[in-house]
């Protein structure tokens, strides 16, 4: 079986043989969470299609990740629920798993990897998932590859850091058109043209896992009840931050980010361009959740984007580094395109060629490390802990109210986040704390945290990505400036306002 997988997504993770007597494939779920337009999957059922062997798809929650809570957790097992229906009347056997106390389900990769031909995995340059795969990779009794279905450009596409989005942005235009010509499958577990995959006989999951997996497996380490764990109390035994409740405004999983992205299509991208500034609008996609988990792909939003807009690759023009004019599509198609392969990839670009500094003032620019160096002793207008950021608690009502919809939904106005940063810049001691409480705050609360294009954004408050600005500016010298009073002025905040600005009780 000859792999569909373009070859700059794949890597080996160790050097240990496939073994072709192995009972089953085993998909590694950690990232790219859902069953179609994913890379890593499509490259597991090529692998169960060579070996001729069931696919295990297996995905896991654990419990020892920074910032657990009942708010991620709740978001990845909505998630969870989907694949489980989804897969359910498709020839694998799908086996979620949530970790009951720290530690219990250690030992269950390297269980199912004793039996397996080979083992498929997401590769994501983010958060703890690369220091996880290190960790393991020498120890699994199998091979491990690794896959990058990250962004529409594959991660080893670019061999350098880009340091501003215009030559990024070059960078993309110069070799989008052929990344959209090796596209994921939509539906790799229900194709036309392929062989079918062998899969135990069974009426239902519970009984094809128990014709795959011994029954040592599933008695230790039970396939998660969903059902109990999204119920109200479901997630009280397990030792997460249960102080982080559910977003009740933005649901998990893969029928949520469909119907969104189906939303915005047909009602919202109309007037995406004029609109995404202003709170009041609801104009943007709201998917930055639903990305980060993988319950939607990128690849799906852009190759759906383009068709709506009846775009072929004629149409483009030279490469130039701007914003506008090169796909030639319309101004709200074009202005979404850029945020979803300029700003979103320039993050995955950041995150992946510096593994160890992504997330540390280290990856400034040198023009921002003077500036920031120089102001670093001035007199701040107002100083504020971080339990006074957390709480909302400043002087500024704008601000406050940033702060309650990340804190109250899970997510933040893409605008609203880049005011929320300026202000924490300017109201802490040094923009060492700075970063520490924007990083904190965002992956506590922010349900699209603890993600490339979020740690992107972040050190864009302090000057990442972007140039020098003047005047110089005491506390900011020259990094960009921005105000709650000239916010006020620009966007159409009153609902915005009405709604976040007051404590709920």
């Amino acid at each position: 079986m000859t792999s569909t997988l373009p070859p700059q997504r794949h890597q080996f993770a160790n050097d240990h043989p496939p073994r072709h007597e192995g009972d089953y494939v085993v998909y590694w779920m950690i990232a790219q969470r859902r069953l179609h337009w994913n890379f890593a999957l499509q490259h597991a059922i090529d692998r169960a299609l060579e070996y001729e062997k069931p696919l295990l798809i297996f995905e896991p929650l654990r419990v020892r990740y920074q910032w657990a809570s009942d708010r991620i957790h709740r978001f990845i097992i909505e998630g969870m629920r989907d694949n489980a229906a989804a897969a359910d009347s498709l020839p694998v056997v799908y086996y979620p798993y949530v970790e009951p106390k720290p530690g219990a389900g250690s030992p269950l990769l390297h269980r199912l990897a004793k039996n397996a031909c080979t083992v498929v995995t997401d590769e994501y340059p983010c958060f703890f998932l690369p220091h996880m795969i290190d960790a393991v990779k020498d120890k699994l009794p199998a091979r491990l590859e690794l896959i990058d279905s990250n962004g529409v450009l594959p991660l080893r596409a670019a061999e350098k850091t880009y340091t501003v989005a215009h030559s990024y942005r070059r960078f993309m235009q110069k070799n989008i058109l052929p990344a959209l010509e090796h596209l994921p499958l939509a539906n790799p577990l229900a194709p036309d043209d392929r062989p079918a995959l062998p899969c135990p006989d069974g009426e239902s999951m519970a009984e094809r896992r128990k014709k795959l997996l011994p029954s040592k497996v599933l008695s230790k380490w039970p396939a998660a009840n969903l059902d109990k764990l999204l119920s109200e109390d479901g997630l009280s035994k397990i030792p997460i931050d249960h102080s982080v409740r559910p977003s009740k405004a933005t649901p998990g999983g893969t029928v949520e980010g469909s119907r969104r992205w189906k939303e915005f299509l047909d009602s919202k991208l109309s007037q995406y361009n004029d609109d995404r500034n202003h709170p009041d609008e609801h104009a943007t996609t709201g998917l930055s959740p639903h990305l980060h988990f993988g319950h939607i792909s990128v690849h799906e939003m852009v190759s759906s984007l383009l068709e709506h807009e009846g775009w072929s690759a004629d149409q483009t023009s030279k490469p130039n580094g701007k914003n506008h004019g090169f796909w030639n599509v319309g101004e709200n198609a074009e202005a979404l395109l850029d945020q979803l392969l300029t700003w979103r990839e320039i993050g995955f670009n950041w995150s992946f060629q510096n593994p160890d500094t992504y997330d540390s003032l280290e990856s400034l620019p040198d023009w921002a490390k003077k500036t920031l160096f120089e102001t670093r002793d001035d007199e701040r207008p107002h100083l504020y802990t971080l339990e006074e950021f957390e709480n909302a608690e400043t002087h500024d009502e704008i601000w406050n109210a940033a702060q309650r919809e990340l804190v109250e939904t899970g997510e933040m106005h893409n605008y609203m986040r880049m005011l929320w940063g300026k202000k924490i810049l300017h109201w802490t001691r040094t923009p060492e704390e700075a970063l520490e409480f924007m990083i904190h705050l965002n992956n506590k609360y922010g349900l699209d945290g603890r993600d490339p294009n979020s740690y992107c954004g972040i050190l864009w408050v302090l000057g990442r990505t972007d140039r020098a600005w003047g005047p110089k500016r005491p506390v900011f010298g020259s990094v960009r400036y921005m105000t709650s009073d000239s916010t006020r002025k620009k966007l159409k905040l009153s609902k915005y306002l009405q709604r976040f600005a007051s404590k709920t009780e």
